[in-house]
């Protein structure tokens, strides 16, 4: 298992530059791990399915992507709802904050 340093739990967790957010079919944006647990626990499950499907996975590419973070990635790319891709990203936020602290 990889070994998250302060400064990798920093970088996961800080916001994205404006051009690389995660624009929601609903309108919602998302520029961090924040953000996705926040927009995660309160979108309804139309969108959620409307970007993570058996066709795509937009939720795991986008934290793969442009936030850098395999493991998340590989959770959200597994997650059969909303409600558990939100704790997969709420644990990997704890997770990380964890790391700030040390």
């Amino acid at each position: 298992m990889a070994r998250i340093l302060r400064e990798d739990a920093e970088r996961l967790l800080n916001a994205v530059p404006q051009d690389q957010m995660f624009w929601c079919c609903d309108g919602r944006t998302v520029v961090s791990m924040r953000d996705m647990a926040e927009a995660l626990d309160n979108m309804p499950d139309e969108t959620f399915y409307y970007h993570a499907n058996g066709e795509k996975c937009d939720f795991g590419n986008w934290v793969r992507d442009v936030i850098g973070d395999e493991k998340l990635a590989r959770d959200l790319v597994k997650s059969p709802s909303r409600a558990q891709a939100a704790k997969y990203v709420s644990a990997r936020v704890a997770f990380l904050d964890t790391k700030l602290t040390t």
